[in-house]
């Protein structure tokens, strides 16, 4: 899932000391190459392979080499990882995470699920400001990595520790990294009470203990909807989940949309819509139940020659 198929370059980019500087004119065009290339993603950390860049360059692989040793030993901006071919822009949260929405962290969440060295996650998180996007970037850290083992005089990719190289204890770290870090994001919400209402609502009902993702996404709604009472509108959106057997995300949302869409913003107004609803249900299984006409009397038999000579 892919916000937009354009990536915007801000004309400070012209005035960073590093590029006005210490860029040559071939640093210039490859970093702007990293920064817009067609497999970049929205959280700045994407899949390509040196092969690639020396095609869509016109370079040989031996200068597009040259340039990544260049760009993360001595302008450090980049983070190479050579087993998974993930590249991590350091700036890019600065310079591009500026808004969250529903929407926006839906695509950052799921692009962020695709990231297989972690690290890299915490390199590109120590550049982004705003607070509830750094919040789900680091949901994917564990407190080892938010520490000082991840830094900037690093000398190269080789040294940093990939994680998930062995594919059997990539999801059980993960999940674990994830619950770590989901607490402070709870503590630090001005509604504290209505989060841990809505989490331990969710634990106890089998919508899935570890999945802090989905977790992220349904909090969202306490800051970023039309509901009067978010937190009442999202348990009952949970209890009719529920009741209907249908224990997911996605399904939580639908519901809140279509309340959103009908412009029914409080619980009561959901409970006057839904009683509304019912007497066209009654009358619709009346009519289907007794149809037009009178009943034949039982023990009626009907002679359809009756009244004919012959």
């Amino acid at each position: 899932m892919k916000m937009a198929k354009y990536r915007m370059v801000r004309t400070e980019f012209w005035k960073s000391p590093i590029v006005l500087e210490e860029m040559t004119p071939e640093d210039k065009y490859f970093y702007l190459y990293l920064l817009t290339n067609p497999q970049t993603t929205q959280i700045g950390i994407y899949r390509i392979t040196k092969k690639q860049m020396a095609f869509d360059l016109g370079y040989s692989i031996e200068s597009v080499h040259s340039l990544m040793e260049r760009f993360e030993g001595h302008h450090r901006l980049i983070r190479y990882n050579p087993e998974t071919r993930e590249l991590a822009i350091k700036n890019w949260g600065k310079e591009n995470l500026h808004k969250g929405g529903k929407p926006v962290m839906d695509c950052i969440s799921s692009e962020l699920n695709e990231v297989e060295d972690l690290t890299l996650v915490q390199y590109v998180l120590e550049s982004i400001h705003k607070e509830e996007i750094r919040s789900l970037y680091a949901s994917f850290c564990s407190e080892d990595e938010i520490g000082p083992s991840i830094t900037d005089d690093a000398e190269s990719d080789d040294t940093f520790p990939c994680r998930d190289t062995i594919r059997g204890q990539k999801e059980n770290e993960k999940e674990k990294q994830q619950q770590k870090a989901f607490q402070p994001t709870i503590e630090k919400h001005p509604d504290t009470d209505d989060v841990k209402e809505i989490i331990e609502f969710w634990d106890a009902n089998g919508f899935g203990f570890s999945n802090v993702n989905a977790k992220q996404q349904l909090l969202a709604w306490l800051d970023d909807s039309s509901f009067f009472r978010p937190k009442e509108m999202i348990l009952k959106a949970m209890n009719i989940a529920c009741a209907n057997n249908k224990r997911r995300l996605n399904y939580i949302m639908g519901i809140l949309k279509n309340w959103e869409n009908e412009s029914l913003l409080t619980v009561e107004e959901v409970d006057s819509y839904e009683e509304k609803q019912k007497p066209v249900v009654k009358n619709r299984q009346s009519n289907e139940s007794n149809p037009a006409g009178r009943a034949i009397p039982r023990g009626f038999e009907l002679d359809l020659t009756a009244g004919e000579k012959g």
